[in-house]
């Protein structure tokens, strides 16, 4: 049997409110495509990523990113928070153009750290960046930012979270940077030997584990087996 084209593999979780484009984000990654038109997501569906090495050594390896894209509406918070569980990283995201919704990101916080592992890697995600910029074509006057950089960094700093990072599923700004700086300290966690890699809940796994069925996404873009990616 062949080698998997994966070293490790890594369970994220994508959460927030609803409404804020977690699932855009994830199709945007998996698939490199946009849908301006997407089903409310009930419970949590699946997609996956393998990343490829990036940055300076000594990372040499390819991670695989499972990723569980959480529904962000108050009826489904049981079944999401079951998720949080085996998690070893999250994408926290918010509407940068919706208060409201930067506003809840302390109780998706407090969520996940009640449930998920002590070092679970944490980045926070303003999306819908390309309307929240001066010359944006929305329609009714331009720009509507409600939440700014200053405000999310500040916030990221005082809760201990490792990057904030805007992104637009839509145009694909800074979607691959959002998943890899997570993969990149997840990745940092196994060489410092946080992570038991035969225990499931340390949300870490070797190359021996699952199968060996997903696509190698570098240049070319693949559907991940196993139930899409949205």
């Amino acid at each position: 049997m062949s080698s998997p084209p994966w070293d490790y593999i890594a369970k994220l979780v994508c959460i927030g409110d609803s409404g804020c484009g977690k699932s855009s984000l994830t199709i945007r990654l998996c698939e490199g495509r946009f849908s301006p038109h997407h089903d409310v997501t009930i419970g949590v569906e699946f997609g996956s990523r393998i990343v490829p090495p990036t940055g300076p050594p000594p990372r040499q390896k390819h991670m695989k990113l499972s990723l569980w894209d959480t529904a962000g509406q108050e009826t489904y918070k049981s079944v999401t928070r079951s998720y949080f569980r085996g998690a070893s990283g999250a994408l926290l995201v918010f509407d940068l153009t919706r208060k409201q919704t930067f506003q809840h990101v302390t109780d998706w916080l407090n969520d996940l750290r009640q449930i998920a592992e002590p070092d679970i890697v944490v980045v926070l995600v303003g999306n819908k960046a390309d309307l929240a910029q001066p010359d944006s074509p929305d329609g009714d006057g331009g720009n509507r930012r409600e939440v700014t950089r200053a405000e999310a960094e500040a916030w990221a700093r005082r809760n201990g979270i490792l990057e904030y990072v805007e992104t637009s599923a839509k145009s694909g700004d800074n979607v691959e940077k959002a998943f890899t700086r997570v993969a990149e300290r997840i990745y940092q966690n196994i060489q410092a030997g946080k992570y038991d890699l035969n225990d499931r809940r340390s949300g870490v796994k070797g190359p021996g584990a699952g199968g060996n069925r997903q696509v190698r996404l570098g240049p070319d873009r693949g559907k991940a087996s196993g139930g899409g990616c949205c």
